[in-house]
């Protein structure tokens, strides 16, 4: 297994920041964003793309992230993702994480292929989770984060199985909308949902 390095950051030299996303495919909730500044002293250790990881491997790594790394989270609610669509409140998100680091890197390496308008360079990276261990930290936060969310708005509407399917188009999470009907948090942009509210 190929796991990421700190290449392209000690390469640039300057402070860099990883910024990636959790949240795209689902239809419902926010999407979140994350921008992560290591410490090339302390990294903390069995740092890979949040997919790659199990939940209580990444629970223990935002943990170690969150105490040795400077962190921003941004995130686009469904509304933002309704109105712009879900690159654009991608992107929206980013910028959002990146102001919340309270310093501007010299670089942000981004995760994927369309960049963000941002204040400081920025560069992409295709497949960046599983090279970059800056934009790995910034998966990780970002899917914890995105995840400990859902479960709180699960707490509210227990129908649709959210702390399990992170707000998915899982079978249990279509039954759900089938007999319960679409939530404020549902995008309502997204084919599935903008069928049931057409059907209605």
């Amino acid at each position: 297994m190929i796991f990421p390095n700190f290449s392209v950051e000690q390469a640039h030299g300057g402070v860099v920041a990883g910024v990636d996303e959790a949240g795209r495919g689902p239809w419902a909730g926010d999407v979140t964003a994350s921008a992560v500044i290591l410490d090339p002293k302390n990294i903390p250790a069995g740092l890979n793309d949040s997919k790659k990881l199990t939940a209580a491997k990444r629970e223990a790594l935002y943990a170690e992230i969150m105490a040795n790394a400077k962190v921003g989270v941004g995130v686009a609610s469904a509304e933002e993702i309704d109105e712009l669509n879900i690159l654009e409140a991608t992107k929206l998100a980013m910028q959002r994480a990146i102001a919340a680091l309270g310093v501007l890197p010299d670089l942000a390496l981004i995760d994927g292929n369309k960049a963000p308008n941002l204040l400081c360079p920025a560069q992409t990276i295709i497949g960046g989770d599983a090279k970059s261990l800056s934009i790995a930290a910034a998966s990780i936060i970002a899917k914890v984060t995105r995840d400990k969310v859902m479960s709180e708005l699960a707490k509210i509407h227990p129908e649709y199985g959210w702390e399990r399917n992170a707000g998915y188009g899982t079978k249990h999470h279509q039954e759900a909308l089938a007999k319960y009907g679409i939530t404020a948090h549902h995008r309502k942009s997204y084919k599935p949902i903008k069928a049931i509210i057409d059907n209605e």
